[in-house]
């Protein structure tokens, strides 16, 4: 079993049509039954996104509504939700110093590793770190979590 951490740019991936969708598609292939974290922040990203797609004409209403509800859906039945507790903020205030990170990442990389340590506790395999985001895979490289970015997978 494979086990991911998505951020927002990842994630958005499976919903909308760009370069690495469907790599990123095929990775978290239900059929496959990863494991895969986010963060709650996440969900005002990619609704976020959604909509600025449906403003800038990228998206018709009926492809935001079908998107839209399909990430809930899988925010309820697939993804392992994470919410942004004190301690993930206080971890990603730190990260802030030793990387070049904007405030949602490092909430993002802070998510991550606390995931990272739930899954070491349980002796499971380590996670993939997952982001469109060059600085933000770097420093999840510094911290020690394998990276991949759906677009290095065009």
């Amino acid at each position: 079993m494979s086990h991911y951490y998505l951020d927002a740019s990842a994630l958005a991936k499976r919903y909308v049509d760009e370069v690495g969708s469907d790599w990123l598609r095929a990775a978290i292939d239900p059929g496959q039954s990863p494991l895969i974290f986010s963060s709650r922040l996440s969900i005002l990203e990619i609704v976020s996104a959604l909509v600025r797609r449906l403003r800038e004409g990228r998206l018709t209403a009926a492809e935001y509504a079908t998107a839209r509800d399909a990430f809930r859906s899988d925010c309820i039945q697939e993804y392992q939700i994470m919410p942004p507790t004190m301690a993930v903020v206080d971890q990603a205030a730190d990260l802030l110093e030793p990387h070049v990170l904007r405030a949602y990442d490092a909430t993002h990389l802070a998510t991550a590793l606390n995931a990272q340590g739930f899954l070491a506790s349980r002796s499971y395999a380590p996670l993939t770190f997952l982001s469109a985001d060059a600085h933000l895979n770097q420093a999840a490289a510094a911290e020690g979590l394998p990276v991949d970015n759906p677009n290095a997978h065009p």
